[in-house]
């Protein structure tokens, strides 16, 4: 039978993280939650399908707790490597905002991505004739039932209205019930990032939807190699594709021609856990500022920023990267095996890959020090 389940509390008390088995990650600070809630105003939602052959969902972003369509966000979008469906990042890319919560699901849903979200606009704004939902995806059909089709438009509104703030559900919950990367079981990760007061004391949030394979990367540490599980060593691990979904948010006061540089730098984040962008996957960064100044009211005449030099961007740029690497870690920490589809997708062996990195930060003696925190 059909079990969908609402994220809509706390994460699992149980659910442990790679920060907390003590590995030593990055040299930024993270937020309260190490998670993109950290980010004043951005909220998670997240609809669970499990059962009756399927693993699937929807995880849903609200940028801000206001009316998105009547005050847009300003965004950017970047693509790693375009075998996916981003749909909406056209007009996003043209006119630099976004107008409705990021939607997130698999494939074949699309459709009901954009039903949901556009029925959820259109209920709070009565005289609106367009809206351009964005809306990605993930490939989860190794482990679900994709054909079916069973994500509807309700549970897109569900995952919207019941977004929260605070610790979000990771692993094998939302859009990342069914999807898998490095050969492990993976899912939806998240984490932040703060710059110090001196550089702004900035915050950026990122949550990942990882799919997609390479040889996979911790801390530096070749756990890929160092495990013997990576893509093309075996016939199991050939399929490399499946796609990976990266939204970034801050509250530094940035535009869409910065954003787009922060996207890019989400891409290296991936690049820096392994992923490779095989030719099947398709991997987007979407970026957000939800600096309360910089939103976006088209009812006044005109539209006056404020917004940072190129010169202060370098901070954002090396917190994001920080934050995608570790929403990825995140993903295969929290997920659990999963079998679907016919088909058993280990978790990673935890206890085993931290040990190994461990082994490596403790042969270079490296200190649990964080000189950009303070």
């Amino acid at each position: 039978m059909l079990a969908a389940l609402l994220s809509a509390g706390a994460a699992s008390a149980q659910q442990k993280r790679l920060r907390d088995y003590g590995v030593q990650l990055g040299v930024m600070k993270t937020g309260i939650n190490n998670a993109i809630t950290d980010v004043a105003g951005v909220t998670v939602g997240q609809v669970t399908l499990k059962g009756d052959g399927l693993n699937t969902g929807v995880t849903a972003i609200v940028p801000h707790q206001g009316n998105v369509f009547t005050h847009k966000v300003p965004a950017a979008v970047y693509v790693g490597n375009g075998f996916g469906k981003l749909a909406g990042s056209t007009q996003v890319i043209e006119l630099g905002n976004i107008e409705t919560p990021v939607i997130l699901t698999n494939t074949l849903s699309v459709a009901e991505g954009i039903a949901g979200a556009v029925e959820y606009t259109l209920a709070r704004n009565p005289k609106v004739r367009s809206v351009n939902a964005l809306v990605g995806e993930t490939n989860d059909g190794g482990l679900s039932d994709i054909r079916s089709r069973r994500v509807t438009k309700e549970d897109v509104i569900k995952a919207i209205e019941t977004a929260h703030s605070g610790p979000v559900d990771e692993g094998c919950v939302g859009a990342g019930t069914g999807t898998s990367a490095f050969g492990y079981k993976a899912g939806i990760g998240t984490a932040s990032r703060v710059l110090p007061k001196s550089m702004g004391g900035y915050t950026v949030g990122v949550l990942g939807q990882a799919n997609f394979g390479g040889v996979l990367q911790i801390a530096g540490t070749p756990i890929g190699q160092l495990m013997s599980k990576y893509s093309f060593r075996d016939k199991i691990l050939q399929d490399v594709d499946g796609s990976c979904m990266i939204v970034v948010v801050t509250d530094a006061p940035v535009d869409a021609r910065n954003l787009e540089r922060m996207a890019k730098r989400a891409i290296m984040g991936m690049a820096q856990t392994g992923g490779i962008a095989s030719n099947g996957s398709g991997d987007y960064a979407i970026a957000l500022s939800v600096a309360p100044e910089n939103l976006i009211d088209e009812n006044t005449q005109h539209y006056t920023p404020t917004l940072l030099h190129n010169d202060d961007m370098s901070g954002l740029f090396m917190a994001t990267i920080e934050a995608t690497s570790e929403a990825i870690w995140n993903s295969l920490f929290a997920a659990e095996t999963t079998t679907g589809n016919g088909r058993t997708v280990e978790a990673i062996d935890k206890q085993k890959a931290v040990e190994l990195i461990k082994k490596a930060q403790q042969a270079v003696n490296l200190q649990p020090t964080y000189p950009l925190g303070k």
